[in-house]
């Protein structure tokens, strides 16, 4: 309640109500930056994506190679055709889990969280009225999909964009917002867990294989209630991104290098590697056809390998609400900001999720039988269902 008598955030603020200049990225937005747990045995690690693309050529939808990009470079992917279908097609079978694929080296530091071969992405984006986004974006090149009733993986894919959203009026942070298989969920930045060295970081979990976003450790239910699809999540290395990332602003039309950046080995680097934010293509290789043998497809999940992902300028930048986008059942476009942490299940878990609403109950016949109920995800899940 206390935000609501705050000025109105604005998608394109005018000159008069902006707060930062082009390019300028305030210090703030590096001070409150989340810090991620890595899972423990994490595949598929964070990757640098100027190495990454040297992997692929270009390849219109109907697998034609768009002349001049039979090779890549980050600097060329701002040449590229404006078009939403064209993918980065793999020179190799990425199937084999080459390094370009696992990024196996690529693990922080266990000293300070860097990981010195793999930029995070920042696009901080004005909002007006003192309102500023902090963009968070983290390439891995590959995600792992879910298992599903013991079967799968399905919905594997080659690069993989996640990102998380700080939401800051006049320099505090209010909202965190963290990306999760085509949704997400918005918190209250006071209720998130914090780095103990540095209190002003919140911390986020990173899910085994496919990379969602968490604000707990345990077991993720997700889309299919009881556990049927399910995340995993756990306190495995921590990665700052601040350590080493690119860091943008964007106006809406417009991408600009940032003018201050507190990775001092780093600077210049966001000039040398070109408008490549202007891609809005597929980040990986297309849909595998059916009648490929590393393809298959069940009823219940789906294909096991889809379409790469877009990049960071196609996840909605210029949202007024936190939350990217919604689901096809949120038809009210619902985006509820939680108070409480949302927890895991399962024996990793530390918390109770919808359980601890009952800890006071008595008889304990009676609290014991709500907590049942809703362990697992049924209660929780409905609950989820409608607000968000």
């Amino acid at each position: 309640t206390k935000f609501r008598n705050l000025p109105p955030i604005v998608s394109m603020p005018r000159k008069h109500e902006r707060s930062l200049a082009n390019g300028e990225i305030p210090r703030y937005a590096i001070d409150f930056a989340p810090i991620v747990h890595l899972y423990s045995e994490e595949r598929y690690l964070p990757y640098d994506i100027s190495k990454f693309v040297t992997n692929f050529h270009v390849e219109y939808e109907n697998g034609t190679t768009i002349p001049g990009f039979e090779s890549l470079t980050l600097q060329k992917m701002g040449e590229l055709p404006p078009e939403r279908e064209i993918f980065l097609t793999s020179e190799s079978d990425f199937d084999t889990d080459p390094e370009w694929i696992t990024g196996s080296k690529n693990k922080p530091n266990l000293i300070n969280g860097e990981i010195k071969d793999a930029p995070a992405t920042l696009i901080v984006v004005d909002k007006g009225n003192g309102w500023v986004d902090a963009y968070w974006f983290y390439f891995y090149s590959f995600n792992l999909g879910p298992f599903v009733m013991g079967s799968g993986p399905f919905g594997n894919h080659v690069g993989d964009w996640e990102h998380s959203l700080v939401r800051f009026y006049k320099g505090q942070p209010v909202i965190v917002w963290i990306s999760a298989h085509g949704g997400g969920g918005a918190y209250f930045y006071h209720n998130l867990e914090k780095y103990a060295l540095q209190p002003t970081h919140p911390i986020i979990f990173s899910a085994r294989g496919t990379h969602a976003n968490y604000v707990s450790v345990g077991q993720h239910p997700h889309d299919l209630p009881y556990g049927i699809l399910s995340d995993f999540t756990d306190r495995g290395p921590l990665w700052n991104p601040t350590k080493n990332y690119l860091g943008y602003t964007f106006d809406g039309e417009k991408v600009y290098p940032g003018s201050t950046n507190t990775n001092a080995k780093h600077v210049g680097r966001e000039v040398e590697f070109g408008n490549w934010l202007a891609f809005a293509g597929h980040w990986g290789d297309k849909q595998l056809p059916d009648d490929d043998p590393r393809q298959r497809y069940t009823l219940i999940g789906g294909h096991k390998y889809i379409d790469g992902p877009r990049g960071p300028l196609m996840k909605n930048l210029l949202r007024l609400k936190p939350c990217e986008r919604h689901k096809w059942w949120n038809f009210w476009a619902g985006c509820n900001v939680r108070e409480n942490i949302k927890w895991g299940i399962g024996v990793e878990s530390e918390g109770y999720n919808c359980g601890n609403m009952f800890v006071n109950i008595k008889p304990k016949w009676l609290r014991r039988t709500l907590q049942r109920i809703t362990y697992g995800g049924g209660f929780c899940y409905l609950v989820d269902l409608i607000y968000g």
